[in-house]
């Protein structure tokens, strides 16, 4: 009994800040096109295709709603953002008031409703030399215009030189709507791998990323799970698939893993021990534990993450602007330059010879060159690691450190092997 009520009142707790999170947002009807050229004021553009389960509206300045839509729509979008010299890499900057001033404001400059056929023209008038397309799924608890704004922000933070696409599913945007919102993934997963499938044949494609959030990586996650058992396999131009706070369980998650089949793409997860939006899902759940929250440095995890060869990335502890700590992969400026830098550079997020840890610090510490200066670099990358190459790079790094110093490292190392 005593259990059971300190549950609750832990559930009580976490809700009520979820609670005040959300009613710390941005306002809302932003999304009417202002007539202001973003030029003008120094003001740089992204210009994303959006694909929606959610209901369509009359007003102009909400587009969609949170209720479920009968069919897939596509809509063009352009979305102004300020000068960097007037934000913050990591947040969005809601107008202030209506309409938004492109000087300090995000704002909509373009939105266009599209067909089918319109969408390919769009797809080939905006792929780049790398004809890299970035698939993202927004997570819990999403207005329309909050998915779009958040993404915008990643796309134009991260410099990543990809073709930016939004899957938006249909969300209450209420911390008491968990249930609607978990019902509505799973009426979005067909559509899902309808775009992934589309995206996939278009011959002027070169390649694909999907980076979901939070409970879109379930959506993410089952409607490439679908794929693999309707056609034998997840698409192959699908490389990179990069789970952010995942709000899976894990034992499906496992589940899921063998069902994709023996041609996967590379997956990457963020993590957090910390994060208290995951707390709230794993009491909602019946107390299982959820993907985004484990401590991949412990067992059973730490194996099964590397033979799975699946990178992770730990948050935990790290400095976020959400005190729910469940967005600092869009937040932090160490990650999403870092998930720009591996993709402007024609690579997947890790590769076969630099390990994740080694990228992150990268960013975050900047470059080493003398050997005592690399394990200084090695102790203080602030964000922990678990791929196999980070381990076996970053060990060797305190050992010739250890060697050159003539002392040993052994009692600081972490378990690295």
């Amino acid at each position: 009994m005593q259990t059971i009520r300190h549950s609750a009142t832990r559930l009580s707790a976490l809700f009520s800040l979820m609670v005040l999170a959300g009613c710390a947002g941005g306002p809302e009807g932003v999304l009417a096109p202002i007539s202001a050229n973003p030029a003008d004021y120094g003001a740089t553009k992204v210009d994303m295709l959006v694909a929606t389960t959610r209901e369509a509206v009359e007003d102009p300045a909400f587009l969609f709603s949170g209720e479920r839509g009968p069919d897939l729509s596509l809509t063009d979008m352009e979305i102004s953002i300020p000068p960097d010299n007037r934000r913050r890499i990591g947040e969005v900057q809601w107008p202030r008031r209506l309409p938004a001033n492109p000087a300090t404001d995000f704002a909509i400059v373009k939105a266009d409703r599209l067909s089918i056929e319109q969408s390919r023209g769009w797809m080939h008038e905006n792929l780049g030399p790398s004809r890299h397309v970035m698939v993202f799924v927004h997570g819990f608890n999403n207005r329309f215009e909050d998915s779009v704004y958040r993404y915008a922000q990643i796309v134009h933070d991260s410099r990543s030189q990809v073709t930016p696409v939004l899957f938006t599913w249909p969300s209450r945007a209420s911390v008491f709507g968990y249930n609607y919102d978990k019902e509505s993934t799973n009426f979005s997963r067909d559509s899902l791998e309808q775009l992934m499938k589309a995206l996939s044949n278009d011959r002027y494609v070169g390649e694909i990323t999907i980076m979901a959030h939070s409970m879109g990586t379930w959506l993410a996650v089952e409607a490439l799970r679908q794929m693999a058992i309707r056609d034998g396999r997840i698409a192959p131009k699908i490389k990179n698939v990069i789970l952010a706070s995942p709000d899976i369980d894990i034992d499906v998650f496992r589940k899921q893993w063998i069902q994709f089949g023996a041609y996967r793409p590379k997956f990457t997860v963020f993590v957090s021990t910390d994060d208290k939006a995951l707390a709230v899902s794993r009491i909602i759940s019946g107390n299982r534990g959820r993907l985004g929250a484990v401590n991949p440095a412990e067992e059973p995890y730490r194996t099964e993450f590397e033979l799975a060869g699946i990178d992770v990335y730990d948050l935990t502890g790290q400095g976020s602007a959400d005190f729910l700590n469940h967005s600092r992969f869009a937040q932090s400026p160490q990650v999403v330059q870092l998930i720009g830098q591996r993709l402007v550079n024609g690579q997947t997020v890790t590769d076969s010879r630099v390990g994740v840890g080694e990228a992150i610090g990268a960013v975050a510490v900047g470059a080493t060159q003398a050997v005592g200066q690399t394990a200084s670099a090695a102790i203080s990358v602030p964000i922990a690691v678990v791929d196999p190459t980070t381990r076996r790079n970053l060990g060797d790094q305190f050992d010739a450190a250890a060697q050159a110093t003539g002392g040993t490292l052994e009692a600081a190392r972490p378990d690295l092997r």
